[in-house]
């Protein structure tokens, strides 16, 4: 079987759906009369773009077959044969997933007619509606073309024509699709591997001849290697500081003239007030001044530089790893970028030549695709290439703490899209502009840099005013909704705690949170405190920085210096499944341990306790760990080793999500330690005794001094 892309998101999906008219309902013996098809483009049918082909089928065609699809012989009498129409099918198709109705039907006729025509016919990678729909509802009485589309609300097309027939399975498919996420099933290879469980189906398929579609895939396909530098280095790095900025009134002669003074290629044009914040700011590159000067000579050298500034400057954000920057100038075919911090400042410039080290071609494997989706089969679709990203960087030699921070920074800038798109289509429905400026924050792992792909939605939003309409609160709870909403869809599930902007318990006025904040530091009892902790974590994505900065200062004043908050904040997380049985043996079920409950999560909200009671301001465990180091808090060895053992957590689940991911199984943070070498599991056994140690460390360090 052909490679499938397991982890593409089925609400993107490019995908062929076929059909097949034959001559009898026999596979062994029926001959193919018609071939239909249609593509699904990024989860969109395009059904313009359609494929029909009457064959010759060798053969009289019988009148109850004509009766039932009106084909007759002599409408085939100069169609080709079954070997040209198959080139032309194949054609269509390209290198998407086939998608039908009973297909594994079709593909037993396409391999019994490539077999007599001396042709190689190679399973391909397809998923049936019929065993999807009896995946999601298995009470229907039956599973016809004419059962779904009724249950489905689904326009059929025309029945018993290869087209029509395939027209109505991508309907069918597509409706289905939000059928399938709620079963947790979001991408192909999940759909695979629950269609091949449906034994007693695939048994009755397989007794009446048809062809076994269902088989999951095996694993993630890397097709080249990847440039693991630009996921490794952030735009900080290797910027151009500080940035030269002129007035848009100073003249071309002026600009080239510092440009040759300073050896730069390019200069940020202040806004009319000044302004040096990137979306009130342009840039004139070298090429803009030879582009003037080739079209006007030496009178262009008295020309203001606003005439041949583009605005506004297009940027990065400083934390943004490198290929970011890349894949940016690549689809907006620029050669300088603005680096901007929190607060729209332009703080650095980027150029083509600062990036000439780097193979950009190998370098794109995620893009810029989040920044230019536009709903949430977009996001998706950007989604979708993350793991396969993750097991290149992997096979590259990056640690799971490194390939976590890339994993965390795509769930950040989709949030981010998620909020744009969502403020849009606010707009589109008359619900206007936010009624006062907000911060939309990420919280917990995504916040510390450390998710990986098993992950949800944690977030929190946080609004200037209290003193406003009674209705705006309401604008920014649908605000919240949409965002989830979006999110879910492309593939980042919703919190299960409901730790999210769109409960109201996560979303509120700078007012509102500081008293929630000074509420949380006052409690006593842990049972007041479910699901704070992650709160501590939280990350700046979207909207007003300056509020974001103001809250977390004041979470920071208010927690820090308490020991007994920080206490109840570690006692409120529950309590950990322990690692090891009274043999001393690792506590398996099912053959795996689950290394967040038994490692990771013990070591991280040790960690950010530890932060909090001494005032550290990191957010990733390994820098608060790092910087309890440099205060000499806690024996420098111990410390150590929990950096090493969250390392060796975090590379280990990552490694195990890929293989699950290529198996079509859910990613998940239980790892099987069969899996691991003998050295590596002697390590995991270290590090999960490194890990036992924690209480011990914690207790001392909350109530020193």
């Amino acid at each position: 079987m052909e490679h499938v892309d397991s982890a593409r998101a089925l609400i993107a999906i490019d995908a062929v759906v076929f059909d097949t008219e034959t001559t009898g309902l026999d596979p062994a013996h029926a001959r193919i009369v018609e071939m239909g098809g249609v593509r699904i483009a990024a989860g969109r049918l395009e059904e313009s773009d359609a494929f029909r082909q009457l064959v010759h089928p060798g053969m009289a065609i019988p009148a109850a077959s004509s009766a039932i699809h009106g084909i007759a012989d002599a409408d085939v009498a100069g169609a080709p044969r079954f070997g040209e129409a198959l080139a032309n099918l194949l054609a269509f198709a390209g290198d998407r997933i086939w998608i039908g109705h009973s297909i594994g039907f079709d593909f037993a006729i396409l391999k019994k007619e490539a077999a007599r025509a001396g042709l190689a016919f190679e399973q391909k990678p397809a998923l049936d509606t019929r065993l999807l729909a009896q995946i999601v509802a298995p009470q229907l009485p039956g599973f016809s073309m004419e059962t779904l589309c009724a249950w489905l609300n689904v326009e059929p097309a025309k029945r018993h024509s290869a087209l029509g027939d395939a027209q109505s399975a991508a309907r069918i498919f597509l409706a289905l699709v939000p059928h399938l996420r709620d079963r947790g099933i979001r991408t192909i290879g999940e759909a695979l591997r629950a269609t091949s469980r449906l034994t007693q189906a695939l048994e009755a398929e397989h007794a009446a001849g048809w062809a076994a579609i269902a088989d999951p895939p095996t694993t993630i396909q890397i097709h080249s290697r990847i440039d693991a530098y630009p996921y490794r280095h952030r735009a900080a790095e290797i910027m151009s500081c500080p940035p030269r900025f002129a007035s848009p009134f100073e003249t071309v002669d002026t600009a080239l003239a510092m440009m040759m003074r300073e050896k730069i290629s390019s200069l940020f044009i202040r806004g009319a007030q000044g302004e040096e914040k990137a979306q009130s700011c342009g840039i004139v590159t070298e090429r803009d001044l030879l582009r003037a000067m080739a079209a006007e000579g030496g009178r262009a050298l008295a020309r203001p530089l606003e005439s041949i500034a583009s605005r506004p400057v297009h940027k990065v954000a400083a934390d943004s790893f490198l290929h970011v920057a890349m894949a940016r100038m690549t689809h907006l075919r620029i050669r300088h970028l603005a680096v901007s911090d929190s607060d729209d400042r332009i703080i650095g410039a980027l150029s083509a030549r600062d990036l000439l080290r780097l193979r950009a071609g190998d370098a794109l494997s995620l893009g810029d695709s989040i920044e230019m989706a536009t709903d949430a089969r977009g996001l998706a679709a950007a989604w979708s290439g993350l793991p396969r990203t993750c097991a290149a960087l992997a096979a590259e030699g990056m640690n799971g703490a490194e390939i976590a921070s890339v994993i965390s920074q795509e769930i950040c800038a989709m949030t981010a899209r998620a909020v744009a798109i969502a403020q849009e289509e606010m707009r589109r429905a008359g619900a206007g502009e936010a009624p006062c400026p907000f911060a939309f924050l990420v919280l917990g792992s995504a916040a510390r840099g450390e998710s990986l792909l098993a992950m949800d939605q944690d977030n929190a939003l946080v609004f200037a005013h209290d003193d406003a309409p009674s209705h705006r609160d309401d604008w920014f709870a649908e605000l919240a909704a949409r965002i989830s909403d979006l999110l879910h869809e492309a593939g980042v599930p919703l919190c299960k705690g409901d730790i999210m902007a769109r409960n109201p318990l996560w979303r509120g006025s700078l007012e509102t949170w500081r008293r929630r904040i000074e509420t949380w530091v006052t409690r006593s009892d842990p049972a007041d405190l479910l699901s704070v902790d992650v709160f501590f974590d939280m990350r700046f994505v979207a909207g007003d920085a300056s509020l974001a900065e103001s809250l977390r200062m004041d979470a920071m004043a208010l927690a820090q210096g308490r020991p007994s908050f920080a206490k109840l904040l570690v006692e409120s997380s529950g309590a950990a499944e322990p690692a090891f049985n009274l043999f001393g043996r690792l506590r398996l079920k099912d053959g795996r341990i689950d290394l967040k409950r038994a490692g990771l999560f013990r070591l991280v909200c040790a960690a950010r306790a530890l932060a909090i009671k001494h005032g550290i301001g990191a957010h990733a465990t390994a820098e608060r760990l790092s910087a309890l180091r440099a205060m000499k808090a806690g024996g420098d060895h111990d410390l150590e080793h929990l950096i090493e053992a969250q390392r060796f957590f975090l590379t280990h689940i990552l490694r195990q999500q890929i293989h699950d991911i290529g198996l079509g199984a859910p990613p998940s943070n239980r790892i099987e330690p069969a899996r691991l070498s003998g050295l590596e599991r002697e390590r995991l056994r270290e590090s999960l005794h490194a890990i036992e140690a924690l209480e011990t460390l914690v207790r001392e360090l909350l109530f020193s001094d």
